[in-house]
């Protein structure tokens, strides 16, 4: 696990983005490319003493909502079928799963969610935000239907989505 230190500027932005303050914060796992957080390593330990398995936690406004529609769609719907089918995907998708697992082992170890990753992993699809943070953070390869998320959201990656007027 790659990240970045939360700044004061960061811990502003996600602030906004989130709009309450951010709990728990490990680092910036990926930035959008208008340099603003857009994923963040979450503790397995909420300050308050709170398990939160959800390690990788997507704050971009427009990735959120973007992964909104997807699920809109019926996306997670169809990938969950594509699991139950394809041995392949669901191999894939279950080392996934224990990469999630392996990373938030590196923020600590919490019994309470011990062998819970987040999203559905490793069965089913239930939440696009989690494929989509996860796959953002780990980079390619690792979460192949967070992979294909992203893909499905198109150019939105490739550009920057607010300057720093905004």
């Amino acid at each position: 696990m790659n990240l970045e230190p939360m700044s004061d500027r960061d811990a502003e932005t996600l602030a906004a983005q989130l709009q309450r303050p951010a709990r728990g914060v490990a680092g910036i796992a990926w930035r959008c490319p208008c340099g603003r957080p857009g994923v963040v390593a979450t503790e397995p330990r909420l300050p308050d003493g709170t398990p939160f398995p959800t390690t990788y936690y997507l704050t971009c406004p427009r990735a959120t909502a973007a992964c909104s529609t997807l699920e809109s769609q019926g996306v997670m719907a169809e990938m969950t079928e594509r699991l139950a089918e394809d041995e392949e995907l669901a191999a894939a998708y279950k080392a996934a799963h224990e990469a999630y697992l392996a990373d938030r082992a590196t923020l600590g170890d919490v019994p309470e969610v011990a062998g819970i990753s987040a999203g559905g992993m490793p069965t089913r699809v239930k939440c696009l935000h989690v494929l989509v943070g996860h796959a953002l953070a780990a980079g390619p390869g690792v979460n192949p239907l967070g992979d294909e998320a992203v893909e499905a959201l198109g150019e939105f990656w490739s550009r920057p989505c607010l300057t720093d007027d905004e």
